[in-house]
């Protein structure tokens, strides 16, 4: 997988106390094609940003996390709760109860900002656009969403209703109706990347395997944030997400296994997501 920045990279490499070894930084961006001055400069940009503190130069820096909790979230990382919800989806343990939620919003030009807001939070969720400001999924989503809007204040603008019947354009099969508001194609074709990845050995030594644990963590979010979650019943069977989540968690618990107790928090927050 390419294209990873080298930002996450630095993310990636966070250890429990919250800091990066410069040298440790410098050898696995290396093995993922970066250069010496690409790192630099990402560095500098970290620092001004206010996210890292920087003492020493080059390999012999220590990086320490700025204005956060050792602990925190890791951009690699996806929500916890909802790994665990596609895997019980995997397991068969989360079927689909037939209802179809919709939200519907219109808010004028003037909370422009808060509009894109709400509209970004409902396809962060999964949920499909169906026309002007009005969004459709089969998951539970609405307490996140009514949430959101609050925050947003735009709970007055928005309406949330449940049905079994829904038809768009004269389709209403439930799997047509997925394959028609959700790009399972793109999606499917992402989780095959990410099985591929995963069923690859990593090479030996520390710092190969920190680079494989970056690669695989990155492939993984690249495949779920994008991905809605639909139900099985929803879904193209077998459904290649279903493989390739099980791949992952495979190669992560075998990552972790081999990885230093002083090794990237990565690891913990990964083993966390995918109990």
């Amino acid at each position: 997988m390419s294209g990873i920045p080298t930002r996450m990279v630095v993310h990636a490499l966070v250890r429990e106390d919250g800091t990066v070894a410069g040298e440790e930084l410098y050898e696995v961006a290396g093995l993922l094609g970066m250069t010496d001055q690409q790192v630099r400069l990402c560095v500098k940009r970290l620092v001004t940003e206010g996210r890292f503190t920087v003492e020493g130069r080059g390999r012999r820096a220590v990086l320490r996390l700025a204005g956060a909790e050792p602990g925190a979230g890791l951009p690699l990382v996806p929500e916890v709760e909802f790994v665990r919800h596609a895997y019980r989806q995997d397991r068969g343990l989360e079927p689909w109860d037939g209802l179809w939620h919709a939200f519907a919003f219109a808010v004028p030009e003037s909370a422009r900002a808060a509009r894109d807001s709400l509209r970004d939070a409902l396809t962060g969720l999964g949920a499909a656009p169906v026309q002007g400001g009005l969004y459709v999924t089969p998951n539970a989503i609405a307490p996140y969403v009514r949430a959101h809007a609050a925050e947003l204040g735009l709970s007055q603008a928005l309406t949330c209703l449940s049905t079994r019947d829904l038809a768009v354009g004269g389709t209403s099969d439930p799997r047509a109706l997925a394959e028609r508001l959700w790009p399972l194609p793109e999606i499917a074709a992402r989780y095959g990347e990410l099985r591929a990845l995963a069923e690859q050995p990593a090479l030996p030594g520390r710092a190969a395997g920190l680079a494989h644990a970056v690669t695989l963590a990155a492939a993984f979010s690249a495949a779920m944030l994008p991905d809605p979650l639909l139900p099985p019943e929803l879904l193209p069977q077998p459904w290649p997400g279903t493989t390739a989540r099980a791949a992952a968690s495979e190669a992560w618990a075998g990552l972790g296994a081999a990885a230093p107790a002083s090794g990237p928090r990565l690891f913990r927050l990964y083993g966390e997501a995918l109990a």
